[in-house]
């Protein structure tokens, strides 16, 4: 009997992805066949790995999260030009006898954020606190949309390392430590300008510290886009729905990456009627 087709999420470790709850759902809803599972994959053996998943032709291709998101690239025979600006691949598929690598964090970002970005703006601004990978997916995609970044980090040199990535400009870097403390900056007029503010780190995360941020660096009527989803309601959108901000929280970005992957890997798009209950589960 053959196997059913198959895709899965690598790391290590792995036990905490809810990726396969989420494929499941959609595999459930769209009627298909086959199954995705959760595989750790320690560093030391990735490269085995890949070369027995190459041999398997019931293997639809994986999701990639840490450690392995640029490790992964020296193992794969193309890269997405899209990923390789980013420097991470977190989605690996067969495609004609070849793994090609993508990264589908850009547009699972963009993905709620496409309203506004349809609307006309005089000014983007986006304050983005972090600098590592994930950062960078971000930084890049709102770089594309026509956004000024502003690089918000404890490591600095790692901040300029971003910015330089795209646009070299020491100006729009910044230390994290900064916005801890009230500024009394008189913000101008903001009409027509559509600023964001994004938390990229793992601060604010279950089991971490929390970020801090004095709202008095946040321009009025800011987004607020925490990518941090456990806890939903992290500290950061709390204070900016109190505030009166829209706060966007990080299952978006999660089932929109998500559901790039899936249309990848099983040929048909996520079928996307039914996502409040797909987040109840994910928060249930």
């Amino acid at each position: 009997m053959s196997e059913l087709p198959f895709a899965e999420v690598i790391g290590d470790p792995i036990a905490q992805s809810k990726s396969p709850m989420i494929h499941k759902f959609w595999l459930e809803q769209a009627g298909i066949k086959a199954d995705y599972r959760a595989s750790h994959v320690k560093p030391e053996d990735l490269a085995s790995f890949f070369e027995e998943r190459r041999r398997n032709p019931s293997w639809r291709g994986c999701n990639v999260t840490i450690p392995h998101k640029r490790a992964v690239m020296a193992l794969l025979d193309r890269i997405d030009p899209a990923a390789e600006r980013i420097g991470a691949v977190n989605t690996v598929v067969p495609e004609d006898g070849k793994l090609t690598g993508y990264n589908t964090d850009y547009s699972g970002f963009l993905e709620p954020l496409q309203p506004l970005l349809r609307q006309t703006h005089l000014f983007r601004m986006a304050r983005i606190i972090g600098a590592g990978g994930a950062a960078k997916a971000v930084a890049l995609a709102l770089h594309d949309h026509g956004f000024t970044n502003v690089i918000i980090a404890r490591n600095l040199d790692q901040a300029r390392a971003l910015r330089e990535s795209f646009e070299p400009d020491d100006r729009l870097v910044a230390p994290l430590d900064l916005f801890a403390t009230p500024t009394d900056f008189p913000f101008d007029d903001r009409e027509g300008l559509l600023d964001l503010v994004v938390n990229t780190t793992s601060l604010g995360m279950t089991g971490q510290p929390p970020l801090l941020l004095d709202f008095t660096h946040v321009p009025p009527n800011a987004v607020v886009y925490d990518i941090v989803y456990a806890p939903l309601e992290t500290p950061l959108l709390a204070e900016a729905r109190a505030r009166g901000l829209r706060a966007i929280d990080g299952l978006h970005m999660l089932i929109g990456q998500a559901a790039a992957a899936f249309e990848r890997f099983f040929g048909v798009p996520a079928p996307r009627g039914r996502d409040a209950e797909l987040r109840a589960k994910l928060t249930g």
